[in-house]
């Protein structure tokens, strides 16, 4: 379906045009006829499946159509961390580009100046307010926002919110919010917290529920089976052999994160890091450096899983296997965007053999080995069956494919890599029917009816 055949606006169709979104996700399709019905939504849906369009667009559609005053704050759109809410915010200047829509993101990992700048927003009054948990109970309890005209309450990855210990956030900013309003949870999963959670907050839900999703065809995936002390000798490699613009390697802590970071610097790669004890503006600052290409290489914690929207991202590392298969999913999806290809590596070490398993188990198929030279050394068989106890037997690394359970694995289609890309001042680089959450401010459409440019409230 195109969006064109839903009860979008012009002026939403035409910011639609100038940023080439043209047919629907079935999320987007599901869900917006819903959400004009005026009907409380649960809606399960995975990041990447372009489900923040499938609630902006006809949130500020709607907007647009009912005035109320302009120091009021109409819709609060929930996000876990400040990426995601980063994320949504400049998806939302983008669809309301030709709407008379303000927004504003608060969130917090930032200095007493930001904090203040953020207050200072809300005092000028916004449309929509995009905010992390914590960040908006500290307005709400220094009195910098009124949220007794909300109209839209909107929860994006309602499941990581929980995951994170914000439930009782969640239920005390439910109490400053009138009785008569819509709304929204989206959420990939939908454990039992999340149901009591929708059952507290929701009045008669509709339901939509898009399937969980499949890593791309277009992502070359790969594992190898080492050691744990092989798996940085194994990251070199990787990057010696694979060809790659932009790398992310994803790991379990922070504390790796630096080590592994600080290695790679000794090797002369240009390498940025992020993880939760940097500040905002230190994140801001490594991620401008990764998209302007003055980074190589990104070390990151699952921080950055679910919020980079960088589109020529050409390899992708798990330098430790996730420990959910939608984190997996996650991770890996950060290349093959905008329909480019791209490949995903996990380093899997004999503790973690078990775990990677599962995740075959639940991929439908079994994700190829790579062989390893052997200036690697013995690495040990892949027997996921097992419980892996770290000292299972070991052949050399050239000799892969020699040991028991090890027959050809299921190859994932490859392929070419993508071409490096040149950045488009204010146009997004992506199509939601390629599945990406991207969105940037579009260019001038062909809309010459009136032309409102989204005013952000900044101090």
């Amino acid at each position: 379906m195109r969006f064109d055949e839903l009860e979008l606006s012009d002026d939403v169709l035409d910011a639609l045009d100038a940023m080439r979104f043209g047919e629907c996700t079935p999320i987007q399709e599901q869900a917006i006829p819903v959400i004009f019905q005026k009907r409380d939504l649960i809606a399960v849906a995975q990041t990447g499946t372009g489900k923040t369009a499938a609630y902006l667009l006809p949130v500020i559609d709607m907007l647009a159509d009912e005035p109320e005053p302009a120091d009021s704050v109409s819709c609060i759109v929930m996000a876990p961390t400040r990426e995601l809410a980063q994320q949504i915010d400049r998806q939302l200047e983008g669809f309301s580009y030709y709407l008379p829509i303000s927004s504003v993101a608060i969130y917090g990992g930032t200095d007493g100046k930001e904090f203040a700048r953020q207050q200072n927003g809300l005092k000028r009054g916004a449309d929509v307010v995009i905010a992390t948990p914590g960040r908006l109970i500290a307005h709400l309890q220094l009195g910098g926002i009124d949220l007794s005209r909300v109209q839209y309450f909107i929860l994006d990855e309602a499941d990581r919110m929980l995951d994170m210990g914000f439930f009782d956030d969640i239920m005390q900013i439910v109490k400053h919010l009138p009785q008569e309003r819509q709304t929204l949870m989206f959420s990939a999963t939908m454990p039992p917290k999340i149901q009591q959670l929708a059952k507290a907050i929701l009045n008669d839900p509709a339901e939509v529920k898009i399937a969980v999703s499949r890593p791309t065809e277009k992502i070359d995936q790969s594992a190898c089976i080492v050691y744990e002390n092989q798996k940085t000798p194994v990251l070199r490699h990787l990057f010696k052999t694979i060809s790659h613009k932009r790398v992310i390697v994803f790991a379990s802590s922070k504390l790796k994160v630096k080590d592994l970071a600080k290695s790679l610097r000794k090797d002369g790669w240009r390498v940025g890091e992020m993880h939760s004890d940097l500040d905002q503006e230190s994140r801001d600052e490594v991620m401008r450096g990764f998209r302007s290409a003055n980074l190589d290489i990104l070390v990151a914690t699952d921080i950055l899983s679910r919020g980079i929207d960088i589109d020529d991202i050409s390899l992708v590392v798990n330098y430790d296997v996730p420990h959910e298969a939608e984190d997996y999913v996650h991770r890996i999806g950060r290349t093959a965007r905008a329909g480019a290809g791209g490949s995903a590596v996990t380093l899997v070490s004999t503790a973690e053999q078990r775990a990677f398993g599962l995740l075959e188990k639940f991929l439908g198929y079994e994700v190829a080995k790579r062989e390893l030279p052997a200036s690697i050394g013995e690495t040990p068989d892949y027997t996921p069956s097992r419980r892996s106890s770290g000292t299972g037997s070991r052949r050399p690394a050239d000799r892969r494919g020699s040991g028991r359970n090890s027959k050809p694995a299921r190859q994932t289609p490859r392929d070419k890599q993508p071409k490096p890309s040149t950045p488009r001042k204010q146009t997004p680089a992506s199509n939601p029917s390629q599945a990406s959450e991207t969105a940037k401010t579009p260019k001038a459409s062909k809309n010459k009816r009136r032309y409102y440019h989204n005013k952000r409230k900044e101090s």
